[in-house]
């Protein structure tokens, strides 16, 4: 059971072999680092650590950040879910940003975690004005007394995992494209909210409106997708969109689930993007959108049945 703290302990006496960065979207690069941590952590009798951060450095050195994947919410449960035995995730502000590579090192790494060994992703960097390489942190080790290993790159299809290519694909709808990248697919969370309460009534689908929490949505259009909702995974299909044919002026995520018809006002729930269906259009008449949303039903139901796109039950 990974143990999650949201500082550091100073009661806590480790021995740790560990990794550090931001994590978003915990993608497969990510995945590999930490289950070499792991590894390495298991061979040694050390324990195994993950320090990230909240809020995103980048927010607070920069003032701004592109949308997350994960927020840190989602990257702590998946990160835990790897079976690391803890996980530090650091509050970032202006002091922490303004500390030197080694004053970092020296005070969390060393006297907060007990690093023997530390590794780090192909790109690291680190410490005020990310002055800190992998080179520095091997003359750090030397002075402090841990070893330190650099995991390459993931490539997949001839090129570099990273959380930049994931998002650039997740916003043009590529999301069937992203999941072997995430080993899972891509999601978005949120609470359901009261509509514009025209789906039962007037389409004869009902939808659930989700207010969403999380920072990065596909593309607009409509999606097959797998829900989280009330303990159970149900097949659905969702519109991320403006409602063209009702001239709606505002964003909206609706998702009609299959053979579902209860009231869900309140519930918190996920939606799994398994994969673009088509993009959104203006119809002419309210009849001719009810066909084609019988239509995207039919073709979601026949994706969703497939094999390669089931999804793990609770």
């Amino acid at each position: 059971m990974t143990k999650i703290f949201y500082d550091l302990v100073p009661s806590l006496s480790l021995q740790s072999c560990l990794t550090i960065g931001n994590f978003d979207g915990v993608h497969i690069g990510h995945q590999a680092l930490i289950k070499r941590v792991i590894q390495e952590s298991q061979k040694r009798n050390l324990a195994s650590v993950v320090v990230t951060f909240d809020p995103h450095p980048l927010s607070v050195v920069k003032g701004k950040t592109p949308p997350f994947i994960t927020l840190t919410e989602q990257k702590l449960e998946l990160i835990s879910q790897l079976g690391v035995d803890y996980v530090f995730c650091l509050p970032f502000n202006k002091e922490l940003a303004q500390l030197t590579p080694k004053e970092f090192v020296k005070r969390y790494l060393v006297k907060g975690m007990g690093a023997q060994k530390i590794i780090v992703g192909y790109d690291y960097s680190f410490g005020k004005n990310k002055e800190g390489n992998f080179d520095l942190l091997k003359e750090l080790g030397l002075e402090f007394g841990f070893e330190v290993e650099q995991v390459p790159p993931v490539i997949f299809n001839g090129e570099i995992v990273s959380s930049s290519r994931i998002r650039r694909l997740v916003q043009a709808g590529k999301v069937k494209e992203v999941r072997p990248m995430l080993n899972r697919f891509y999601q978005v969370r949120g609470t359901v909210v009261e509509g514009q309460k025209r789906g039962a009534k007037l389409l004869g689908f009902p939808t659930a409106n989700i207010a969403l929490k999380d920072e990065l949505f596909p593309k607009i259009g409509v999606y097959a997708v797998w829900v989280n909702v009330l303990d159970k995974i149900l097949a659905g299909v969702a519109n991320i969109g403006f409602n063209p044919t009702f001239g709606n002026d505002f964003l909206s995520v609706e998702v009609h689930i299959f053979n579902f018809g209860q009231n869900i006002y309140g519930q918190k729930i996920i939606v799994h993007f398994v994969e673009y269906l088509r993009s959104e259009q203006k119809f002419a008449s309210v009849e001719q959108l009810k066909a084609q949303i019988k239509l995207d039903v039919e073709k979601a139901k026949t994706i969703l049945a497939q094999p390669e796109n089931q999804i793990e039950p609770i």
